[in-house]
């Protein structure tokens, strides 16, 4: 009886295939070692994550942030501002309250910087922005402040900075993650699809 039709072992049909069985043992093994590393940082969760720095706390610059970080925490995202210098004044309750926008070095101010800089232009121009937010319906910063706390949007404040600016943690808006250092905050960074610095 022929044995054309039999099936042929490896190194039958092609000598130049042939594994040293120790290889192909320890291929095996490397290759289960990184399927079972994929399932351990496969946490089936797909969300989104999302690190702002906010750095600035002018009237202005207070929106941006608050803005990003509220919209993509709608989204579903997982949302981190971190509010350090003059950014951490967006989140002091009282500070908030009296942010002003800045008329002098602004180029999108309809004013040359001499008449900026007088006193009193600064609350003059914020004034206006504040009566345009008002009559667009616009939300305010402390509305803005809400909306992303609600949303889920972990709010955080550097420690250094309230030590440095000698605030006390009673000082911000309910809500708001005090406590928080640089690591903590590159640590989000660093999990993030997206890291913004405003």
């Amino acid at each position: 009886m022929s044995t054309d039709n039999q099936p042929k072992s490896v190194d039958d049909a092609d000598p130049d295939a042939a594994f040293d069985p120790a290889e192909l043992q320890a291929l095996r093994e490397r290759v289960d070692e990184l399927e079972a590393s994929l399932a351990d940082n496969d946490t089936g969760d797909d969300q989104k994550k999302m690190t702002i720095v906010a750095t600035q706390g002018s009237f202005d610059m207070a929106y941006p942030p608050l803005i990003l970080g509220s919209t993509a925490a709608a989204f579903g995202w997982d949302v981190v501002v971190f509010h350090t210098f003059w950014g951490l004044d967006i989140l002091h309750e009282e500070k908030s309250k009296n942010l002003k926008l800045s008329a002098v070095g602004n180029p999108n101010m309809p004013v040359p910087n001499a008449v900026a800089a007088i006193p009193g232009m600064d609350r003059m121009a914020t004034r206006m922005m504040e009566k345009k937010i008002d009559e667009n319906g616009t939300a305010t910063i402390e509305e803005l402040i809400d909306l992303s706390l609600e949303s889920g949007v972990d709010l955080q404040a550097c420690q250094m900075t309230i030590e440095l600016m000698d605030y006390d943690e009673n000082d911000f808006y309910d809500g708001v993650t005090t406590g928080v250092g640089a690591a903590t905050a590159l640590q989000h960074m660093a999990e993030s699809d997206i890291q913004l610095l405003v």
